[in-house]
């Protein structure tokens, strides 16, 4: 399984600003469950990804990252891009870096750390629950909640509050959205599916193309070309693809437009020995440190 990395953001309240308060003013949302014992309502509509029958290569929206472009990832604190950078990930309460591709990272399926009580006192049936009705927490995580995708009514109305967080990144300057998390399915208990994910995600897709960005697919290499051709991602972020030997997954889908960061010495080693790689291939710490932190690691090939 691909390990993830998430930090917490900046300031909660920041957080809650875009996300849940804007929420309120979509009229809330609602939760369910999906897979095996889902509704059955089915992905939506593709939202506009690449041509099917093959890879995109990073031109299919005017916001994918630029063929060949060496993509930091910044998710704890933006900071000036190391010499020969062209492009940055950063937090949706972050800014971009001028002069470069920048993305925006949303947690579109799971709670933030630090937001479990707005969530659960403004919007208590969008957060999935166990048999007991407890919220069911990610293990790996247990200060993220995931978040429900039962029903297309629940996915809209998640959809309209995810949205805001989306539509900020356009208005901060971005010029991409990361959607994480998209895999929080496989962390449900079989209470959730990948029906639901997809329809989830192609709806957060359409939002940030009626916004003028592009969208990523974050980690998730079983979606195969679901991801392209029903979410209408146009590139991938791929957390350790060569550690564990899935960057052909998502270079078969997205071509040149696939962004992998390594956290390992030998992950990052058996990319850069790979002539087949994604063209965006970086060393990072686990805890993405910023330049200041004698934890922090950074390498490019």
């Amino acid at each position: 399984m691909t390990a993830r990395v998430r930090l917490p953001r900046p300031a909660p309240a920041a957080v809650l600003a875009l996300a849940l308060v804007a929420g309120c003013g979509a009229g809330g949302v609602a939760g369910g469950a999906d897979g095996a014992g889902g509704d059955g309502d089915g992905p939506a509509t593709s939202a506009g990804g690449a041509a099917a029958g093959g890879a995109a290569t990073g031109a299919g929206h005017p916001g994918a990252p630029p063929a060949g472009v060496v993509v930091d990832y910044q998710l704890a604190r933006g900071y000036p891009a190391p010499d020969g950078v062209g492009g940055v990930v950063r937090d949706v309460t972050d800014a971009p870096e001028p002069g470069l591709w920048s993305a925006c990272y949303v947690n579109g399926f799971q709670t933030q750390p630090g937001d479990r009580d707005a969530w659960l006192a403004d919007h208590p049936d969008l957060v999935l629950r166990d048999d007991a009705g407890e919220p069911v927490a990610d293990e790996g995580w247990p200060d993220e909640m995931l978040l429900d995708t039962g029903t297309a009514e629940q996915r809209a109305a998640l959809a309209e509050v995810l949205g805001e967080q989306v539509r900020a990144c356009a208005e901060r300057g971005f010029a991409a959205v990361e959607l994480d998390n998209l895999d929080s399915w496989t962390r449900s208990g079989g209470r959730l599916g990948e029906d639901g994910a997809v329809d989830l995600a192609a709806r957060l897709v359409a939002v940030a193309h009626d916004a003028g960005l592009a969208a990523g697919q974050k980690n998730t290499p079983q979606l195969g070309t679901r991801g392209r051709d029903e979410a209408g991602f146009d590139f991938a972020v791929a957390e350790e693809c060569a550690q564990y030997d899935e960057c052909a997954a998502y270079t078969g889908v997205y071509g040149d437009a696939v962004l992998d960061i390594e956290y390992t010495d030998e992950g990052f080693a058996a990319a850069c020995a790979d002539p087949g790689r994604p063209s965006s291939t970086i060393r990072r710490d686990r805890d993405l440190s910023t330049p200041d932190d004698p934890a922090y690691v950074f390498g490019a090939c």
